[in-house]
């Protein structure tokens, strides 16, 4: 999936009202809601961990046919690894804290108010477990092979200086609509649900 495909889906998306919402239109659509972020975060899940061992694997085969000489790419295929790996324990953290729709709607609504809080906080800080490791593989990948390639031309220095000006616009881009989805996205949602609960705990 490519930023255009995000994008599309981005504007595709009803934004939450936040605390003005109604609540018989909350009551409502909760249920199909909950049913979309969970799956929305399942293919997130699959997706990110399957293209970080994807790229992996493409990462050590470089490395591999470099000989001793490609070793610093083990690192990079580490970072990789272990950027998948955090996405398959977010799978098993959710299916952990799995609540049933059998389950009371309160008991439903604390579930999915944890899980936008979780969430928030990851988005919040994409920088630290998703971005910066995909920026060192990158760095220690293409310098691996920049000290073994034959002497470059100012053709591919200009090259590679474009090439690293659309890493560092593509850093800057993913880091804001992470927090952007945060702004419109997430904390309307959780006004929603708490006012949402509110409502379900005054009536009882």
């Amino acid at each position: 999936m490519n930023l255009s495909d995000y994008e599309a889906i981005w504007k595709r998306q009803e934004l939450p009202v936040g605390a003005e919402a109604d609540l018989a239109k909350l009551k409502d659509t909760f249920e199909s809601k909950r049913r979309k972020l969970a799956a929305t975060l399942f293919l997130r899940d699959v997706t990110e961990s399957s293209a970080g061992l994807a790229v992996a694997v493409v990462f050590g085969h470089k490395g591999w046919q470099m000989g001793p000489a490609g070793w610093p790419i083990a690192v990079s295929v580490a970072l990789l690894v272990g950027i998948s790996v955090f996405f398959v324990r977010e799978r098993i953290r959710a299916r952990r804290i799995h609540v049933g729709g059998e389950a009371p709607m309160l008991v439903k609504l604390e579930a999915d108010i944890a899980e936008l809080q979780h969430q928030r906080r990851l988005l919040l800080h994409v920088d630290l477990w998703y971005l910066a490791p995909c920026l060192a593989a990158l760095v220690i990948f293409a310098a691996t092979l920049g000290q073994h390639a034959p002497a470059a031309s100012p053709k591919d220095h200009l090259f590679q200086a474009g090439y690293w000006l659309f890493v560092v616009y593509l850093y800057w881009h993913i880091r804001k609509l992470n927090h952007r989805a945060v702004r419109l996205q997430i904390e309307p949602r959780l006004e929603e649900l708490r006012k949402l609960r509110a409502d379900l705990l005054t009536a009882n």
